[in-house]
């Protein structure tokens, strides 16, 4: 096995003798949200923290690239990986300042992005999906997926403008949910609505509206196969996507509050529409 000790950090870009190739650059400036969103999924890779959530996306046949820890957490990550994976091992405060926060959960991994599977694929065999529009928090996008896998539905549908699912804040909330529960990217809503009405989906969007039903009130006579559409916070769901809704939904709320934390919403409608 292929363990590096780091004592210092080249500058981004130079490799040294123990750093060839320099894997290091998949950890760098971790807190740059902006950045990691264009270059995790344009270079195939996606950042796995803890080793729970490591253990679990090698469970899910994800490979890692590398991984990255302090000394007193390599002897768990040497039982997970294979041989031929390197291993960097430095003490907290060098890490610290590569990654650019304090891994207190003992173990970064830059792990290869598996291929998304296609709408089709997914909506197969499933009865309950949830639809994440236009969510740009990647802890609401974890908190759903954890539902999701929590409460039974079969699959997350995301839009093109979504959060990135396995970004590493959504991977870390989710609590690893995001490696177990098959999800994918929608087309826009021209090709998405077809595609699940092609498959038996009845579109229900959660938002307030004057032709909404309750949620008790559509739990009652469910469709057999239902695709629970969800909304950014603040802006709720866009035009497009309430014009292919089949249903509109509301929970009722109380005390002049008119509505929930996404992830929240999500639990209870699942929690209602559970088969």
């Amino acid at each position: 096995m292929t363990v590096i000790h780091i004592t210092d950090l080249p500058e981004p870009g130079l490799t040294t003798d123990l750093l060839k190739p320099d894997f290091l650059a998949d950890y760098r400036g971790l807190t740059d949200v902006a950045l990691r969103r264009v270059s995790e999924p344009a270079g195939g890779l996606y950042i796995a923290e803890s080793s729970k959530v490591i253990e679990r996306a090698i469970a899910a046949g994800h490979r890692p690239r590398s991984v990255l820890c302090e000394e007193k957490w390599l002897a768990g990550i040497r039982s997970l990986v294979a041989d031929d994976v390197p291993i960097y091992v430095g003490s907290s405060e060098l890490l610290e300042s590569l990654t650019g926060f304090n891994l207190h959960r003992g173990a970064l991994a830059s792990m290869h992005r598996p291929e998304l599977p296609s709408v089709a694929s997914v909506l197969r065999d499933a009865r309950r999906v949830v639809i994440l529009d236009s969510l740009v928090d990647h802890t609401n996008v974890g908190a759903i997926f954890r539902s999701v896998a929590g409460l039974g539905a079969d699959a997350v549908l995301i839009t093109p403008r979504c959060a990135d699912p396995l970004y590493r804040r959504s991977v870390r909330v989710s609590m690893g949910t995001v490696l177990q529960v098959p999800w994918t990217r929608l087309p826009e809503w021209s090709e998405a609505a077809p595609l699940l009405h092609a498959a038996g989906f009845q579109i229900a969007a959660l938002a307030l509206s004057e032709n909404a039903v309750t949620l008790d009130e559509y739990a009652a006579a469910p469709p057999e196969r239902v695709a629970i559409l969800l909304g950014a916070e603040g802006d709720g769901l866009s035009r497009e996507a309430l014009s292919v809704a089949d249903q509109v939904v509301t929970i009722p709320m109380l005390h002049g509050v008119d509505s929930l934390n996404v992830a929240s919403a999500s639990a209870v409608a699942l929690w209602a529409l559970r088969v």
